[in-house]
C-alpha cells in the first residue's frame, strides 16, 4: 500500500448526486462502500466533507447576509453532512468517530489532536466537521490542516472529473488533463485546484494532492495501493 493514512476531502455538492440540493442516499452509500474498501485495505482514512448542497456562507453574503454568521451556517452544514457519512458508515460495519471544530457533546467529540490519530490507530474512520471553527476559512484549508496536524501522507481530493485539465473539461473540449504538476507550475498557470491557503500550506509542508474521480467505482482503493491516478501536485 502506498499511502497507510490519507485524508479523504469531499465537496458538499458531491453529496447532492442528481438532485438539486441536499443528500442523495444512493451517492452516500457508494461513496460509503468506496471508503469501506480502503479502510478494509488497511488504509487509516479521515474525511473533511464540505456543506455546500445545503447552505454556503459566501453565497449568503451575497444575498446580504453578515459573512461570519454565514460561515458559521456552513460549518453547521458541514457537520450534518459528516453525520451523513457517519451513519452510512456505521451501516456497513466501519468504526467511525466524529469530531468537530465547534462543540457539540451531544453528537460529536471536540476536535483534539492525539485523539484523532489514536482513533485511527485503532483502526477507526475519523470525520473532521464543522471545518476550522473559524469563519474566512474554507473546507479546502480545514482538509489540508487537519492532514497536516494528524501526519497523513496525502490529501486526496474527490470530484467529479478524473484530474486538473488545462480548462474546464465540461466546458471545453479540446481540455487536456495533466498527469503530475509540481505547486510552482499550479501557481504559475493559475489553476484553480483549492483556495490559495490550502494551496500553500500543502507546499510548504511538503504534503502532495491528488485530484481524482470520486464517482468512479474502485478509483479511490486503486489509487492507495499506488495506481496511477488522476493529477498529482507535489513540490
Amino acid at each position: 500500500m502506498k499511502y497507510k493514512r490519507i485524508l479523504l476531502k469531499l465537496s458538499g455538492e458531491a453529496l447532492m448526486g442528481s438532485k438539486g440540493f441536499g443528500i442523495d442516499q444512493q451517492r452516500l452509500m457508494e461513496y460509503a462502500h468506496e471508503i469501506k474498501s480502503v479502510y478494509e485495505a488497511g488504509c487509516q482514512v479521515a474525511i473533511v466533507i464540505g456543506g455546500g448542497n445545503i447552505f454556503r456562507g459566501i453565497q449568503a453574503e451575497k444575498g446580504g447576509m453578515d459573512r461570519v454568521h454565514g460561515d458559521y451556517m456552513g460549518m453547521l452544514a458541514t457537520v450534518i453532512n459528516s453525520m451523513a457519512i457517519q451513519s452510512a458508515l456505521e451501516g456497513l460495519g466501519v468504526q467511525t468517530r466524529l469530531q468537530s471544530a465547534i462543540k457539540m457533546e451531544q453528537i460529536c467529540e471536540p476536535f483534539i489532536r492525539r485523539k484523532a490519530v489514536r482513533h485511527l490507530e485503532k483502526g477507526r474512520v475519523v470525520i473532521f466537521g464543522a471545518g476550522t471553527g473559524n469563519p474566512y476559512f474554507t473546507t479546502d484549508t480545514a482538509g489540508v490542516l487537519r492532514a497536516i496536524e494528524i501526519e497523513a501522507n496525502v490529501v486526496l481530493k474527490g470530484t467529479r472529473v478524473d484530474g486538473i485539465y488545462t480548462a474546464d473539461p465540461e466546458k471545453d473540449k479540446n481540455a487536456t488533463k495533466y498527469e503530475k504538476l509540481s505547486f510552482k507550475e499550479a501557481y504559475e498557470k493559475n489553476l484553480n485546484i483549492m483556495d490559495m491557503t490550502a494551496f500553500t500550506l500543502c507546499e510548504e509542508n511538503n504534503l502532495p494532492i491528488i485530484v481524482f474521480d470520486m464517482n468512479k467505482k474502485d478509483n479511490l482503493k486503486n489509487l492507495v495501493v499506488g495506481e496511477k491516478i488522476g493529477t498529482l501536485v507535489e513540490v
